[in-house]
């Protein structure tokens, strides 16, 4: 096995293996290769050091294992991005016309109808809500198939106005959307209603004191990006709803402290690996821990365990 295959070309592993030969000993020529360039790039790849000295090739290799494997995190990533296309592609096609980074969509059926066809698919969901929720039954169809795939992996958080907690069916929603895997949190900052999908597409409520008015739906990246930001930095300003821990989450909690490996943890429990994680993420931020053994700590302290 060369050395290309992590990364370095054929002319950094020469003159590194030529390092590894011949320590101090600096190649000055090796077939009209540019050399103190060559240097230069293995310092930056930190398999030589300012003196021109290899490192260990064990230290070597991990290196630029590392680096390879950024490389490729940053590759699938912009892959799972290109699902955003797709999407896109696919409403072109329904639609018969290009789809509008920012279109006008009048009436409160059309939004729900375009929400729905988008949400079928998505992977996560930020609600900003300006007034009451819905008084959904939880036995309705659409809800039961939300909690389905709430249970599959589905994200969700949602920021709720203090008002709409007054009435006790209203809270009793909430909680049961809650314990579902929907997390809520109080917050009276907006006045208009904000749905973002996948951090990609938009949802903007046209009138504030007009539910069926319709909305704007935004796909334009950076008009998209700033309403993330909005969201996350309300959430992270917002009041916990009150709410006991659902049985799942006592269970996450324990699990912290007995299994070292996620996915053998998310086995014990009966949750995919990426529930898992996201019931995870979602504790340590309503402990306000920054490490798990700190969310242990945390939840002992309040009760939890």
């Amino acid at each position: 096995m060369n050395l290309t295959s992590l990364g370095l070309t054929a002319d950094q592993e020469r003159v590194y293996r030529h390092l590894l030969r011949s320590p101090g000993r600096a190649p000055t020529d090796l077939d009209g290769l540019d050399v103190p360039a060559v240097l230069a790039e293995l310092h930056e790849l930190e398999v030589v050091d300012a003196t021109h000295t290899p490192v260990p090739p064990a230290v070597a290799v991990d290196r630029l294992i590392r680096r390879r494997v950024e490389e490729t995190s940053r590759e699938l990533h912009n892959l799972s991005s290109a699902w955003v296309v797709v999407r896109d592609l696919v409403e072109e096609q329904t639609r018969g016309r290009p789809v509008e980074l920012v279109e006008r969509i009048e009436g409160a059926d059309t939004v729900n109808n375009r929400v729905w066809q988008l949400a079928s698919t998505c992977t996560e969901t930020m609600n900003m809500k300006s007034r009451p929720m819905s008084r959904a039954r939880a036995d309705d169809k659409a809800v039961r198939a939300f909690h389905r795939r709430l249970a599959a992996g589905l994200r969700c958080r949602t920021l709720v106005p203090s008002a709409s907690l007054d009435d006790p069916a209203q809270h009793d929603y909430a909680r049961r959307q809650h314990a579902a895997g929907d997390h809520h949190r109080i917050s009276d900052e907006y006045r208009r209603q904000v749905l973002i999908i996948d951090r990609a597409v938009a949802f903007v409520q046209l009138d504030p004191a007009d539910g069926q008015a319709g909305a704007l739906e935004v796909r334009q990246p950076g008009i998209v990006a700033t309403l993330v930001e909005a969201f996350e930095g309300t959430w992270s300003r917002a009041r916990e709803l009150d709410v006991p821990l659902t049985t799942i989450e006592r269970q996450v909690l324990r699990s912290l402290a007995e299994y070292d490996k996620d996915e053998v943890a998310a086995r014990a429990v009966n949750v995919s690996l990426r529930k898992y994680r996201t019931h995870v993420a979602d504790l340590m931020a309503r402990l306000g821990a920054a490490t798990r053994f700190q969310a242990g700590m945390l939840a002992k302290e309040r009760g939890w365990l």
